[in-house]
C-alpha cells in the first residue's frame, strides 16, 4: 500500500497560493477519476487502486505546519512504512517549472516536511518537491511569498509542468523510487 500526500493549507483564502502546490498537483493528477474525497484523521482522502497497488491519496487539513499529524495517523492505521509514503510539496529553493525527487533527507526548512519528519520519527519518506520561485520574487519575504497567489503567468507555467508531473506520478507506481529519481532528476 502507498500513501501519496499533497501538502497545502485548507480554506478558500489559501486555495491559489504557492504553498498549496501539493494540493494542485494531486487534484490535477486525479481530475479524470472524479475522486470522492472522504474525511478521516484530519485529512481529505481518496482510496483507489493504481495498477496492482492500493493507494491512499491524502490532503491534510491541519494547515501546513501540522501536516505530520494527519500523515502519521494514516501511516499507522494502514501500516504504511515511511518508504511507501510520497509527499508532494512546494520548494522555495527551486525555480518555478523545476522539480526534484528525493528518497530521504532533511526538511530543508519546509515546515510541512518538518512536521512530517517529527511525526513519523523518520526522514526516510519519499518526496516530490516542486519549484515555486520566479524571477519576480525580488525582496518579498518568505511567508508573504509562499502564501501569495500565483500570477497568471506563473500559473500557466505550473499548468504546463503538470503533464510531466502526471507522468512522474504514473511512473511512481511502476518503478522503484531509485529508478524514478534516475529517470527524472537528471533531465534538463
Amino acid at each position: 500500500m502507498k500513501l501519496v500526500v499533497g501538502l497545502g493549507n485548507p480554506g478558500h483564502e489559501y486555495q491559489k497560493t504557492r504553498h498549496n502546490t501539493g494540493f494542485f498537483v494531486l487534484d490535477h493528477y486525479l481530475e479524470q477519476k472524479n475522486p470522492l474525497w472522504k474525511e478521516k484523521f484530519q485529512g481529505l482522502y481518496y482510496s483507489t487502486t493504481v495498477g496492482k497497488e492500493n493507494v491512499i491519496f491524502l490532503k491534510p487539513q491541519t494547515y501546513m505546519n501540522n501536516s505530520g499529524e494527519s500523515v502519521v495517523k494514516f501511516a499507522h492505521f494502514y501500516k504504511i512504512a515511511p518508504q511507501d509514503i510520497l509527499i508532494i510539496c512546494d520548494d522555495l529553493d527551486q525555480a518555478l517549472g523545476k522539480f526534484r525527487l528525493r528518497s530521504h533527507g532533511s526538511s530543508g526548512g519546509h515546515n510541512g516536511l518538518k512536521s512530517i519528519e517529527e511525526s513519523l520519527q523518520s526522514q526516510e519518506y519519499c518526496r516530490l518537491r516542486i519549484g515555486i520561485t520566479s524571477e519576480t520574487r525580488e525582496n518579498i519575504p518568505t511567508i508573504p511569498y509562499v502564501l501569495g497567489n500565483f500570477t497568471k503567468e506563473e500559473q500557466e507555467k505550473l499548468d504546463q509542468l503538470q503533464k510531466q508531473l502526471n507522468q512522474v506520478l504514473d511512473d511512481y507506481f511502476k518503478l522503484s523510487f531509485a529508478e524514478l529519481m534516475n529517470q527524472y532528476n537528471h533531465r534538463k
